[in-house]
């Protein structure tokens, strides 16, 4: 018996299942595909990180700074730093030009009131100040030789008047004799008559001689009024020239150290020049310029320390701006420390208010950039920080008291923002 023969079925079966391979060009193209979408997401995502959004500004994180606003004790106060001054400075003012001739003392000195401190020449002056002398010396002798007129004038009236007066007592004696002799028969009455004549007119005599007397004192009064009037104003006059040439003479015009007396020899020197200062010795405030931001807040009478627990009032506050800033003088309480000079300087802490618990952000240039009025908020992330209006109230060197737009706990940038004003965020890289 024959055994079929199966092997052509069996090669036919096995050639159905064999696998085909794929082309290789074609698993290629779907790898560069797949990368080529990978790579388009990558540069989207970059491009949403890296490109900044509408009314942002990228910052690098080096280039700002950073603080947190706390709760914390406010301390009221302004640091300057003062200079000090004497407290009373009287300038040496020269009253009449001329060219310097001698020094009497030298710069630094203590002098006292009125003490010589260089003699000027001018012999301009000098020559003008003799003639006036001469003038007024010869108005003088006018007025002298007219009061004695007056004088000769009232010695004749009373001359004439005691000779009248003579003359009535003896006419009236006479009178009395003959008025006896008359009553006794002796004197007839024409005998008696004249002398009653004579006693008659030297009555009236003395009569109009007085009268005329009384009159002419009158007179002769307002006359001598008037001569001693003139006589003093002639004096003045004469002590004012006189005094003209005493001014060619520079001096102190109070006690005190002699400063800036820089003048020399030779020197020309015009009226109303300044030929230097005198200080009051040991007498001293300090002078400070403070930012005019704090203008409405320093007052006279406020307190203040300085170094070494020195003890100061605000004495004086000088309100005029200049360059941003205003001066305040302050004065010691008590006696000032020894060893104070012109010109040293010294810190001080002017106290503007008491010291109490505030919402308290750091001082920094964003208090400059729009005058405080807006800080950069960071975010919890702190990779941002948006604009937030604030309002600040005071400030001292290490604080700026917060009234409303940040809460305990924000950061903030407190480095200068100014180049930022027209972001609204900053995206911080």
């Amino acid at each position: 018996m024959t055994t079929p023969d199966i092997t052509p079925s069996a090669q036919t079966g096995a050639a159905m299942d064999r696998r085909i391979a794929a082309p290789r060009g074609a698993n290629r193209t779907r790898l560069r595909l797949i990368l080529a979408a990978v790579a388009v997401l990558v540069v989207l995502l970059l491009a949403w990180r890296l490109i900044p959004s509408s009314g942002s500004t990228d910052v690098a994180a080096a280039d700002i700074e950073t603080g947190s606003v706390v709760d914390a004790p406010f301390r009221d106060y302004l640091p300057v730093r003062a200079t000090v001054a004497p407290a009373i400075t009287t300038f040496v003012g020269v009253v009449s030009g001329g060219q310097v001739d001698k020094l009497l003392v030298q710069d630094g000195t203590m002098v006292s009131a009125n003490q010589p401190l260089a003699t000027l020449d001018n012999p301009t002056l000098k020559l003008d100040i003799l003639t006036r002398e001469s003038a007024i010396a010869s108005q003088l002798g006018s007025v002298s030789g007219d009061d004695l007129a007056l004088q000769r004038s009232k010695l004749d009236r009373a001359t004439q008047t005691a000779s009248a007066s003579y003359d009535l007592i003896k006419a009236r004696r006479d009178l009395s004799i003959r008025q006896q002799l008359h009553d006794q028969g002796f004197v007839s009455d024409a005998g008696v008559a004249s002398y009653q004549e004579e006693n008659e007119y030297q009555q009236k005599r003395l009569a109009q001689l007085e009268r005329g007397e009384k009159t002419e004192d009158g007179i002769a009064a307002t006359q001598a009024a008037r001569l001693a009037d003139t006589r003093a104003r002639l004096s003045g006059n004469l002590a004012a020239v006189e005094g003209s040439l005493d001014a060619l003479t520079v001096r102190a015009p109070v006690a005190g150290r002699l400063t800036n007396f820089v003048i020399q020899p030779g020197q020309m020197l015009k009226a109303g020049d300044s030929a230097g200062q005198v200080d009051s010795e040991g007498r001293w405030k300090l002078v400070a310029d403070v930012d005019e931001y704090y203008l409405g807040r320093v007052a006279v009478g406020q307190s203040a320390d300085g170094d070494g627990n020195v003890q100061l009032v605000v004495t004086k506050v000088l309100p005029a701006v200049t360059d941003g800033r205003f001066r305040i003088e302050l004065g010691f309480r008590g006696s000032p420390p020894a060893g104070l000079n012109r010109g040293q300087t010294i810190d001080v802490r002017v106290t503007l208010g008491s010291t109490r618990a505030a919402l308290t952000a750091p001082v920094g240039g964003w208090l400059d950039s729009g005058g405080g009025s807006a800080a950069f908020v960071l975010d919890a992330d702190g990779r941002h920080a948006r604009r937030r209006p604030v309002k600040v109230g005071r400030r001292n060197p290490e604080q700026a008291e917060i009234l409303s737009g940040l809460s305990a706990g924000d950061r903030i940038v407190t480095s200068n923002t100014a180049a930022y004003d027209k972001a609204g965020i900053l995206n911080i890289r």
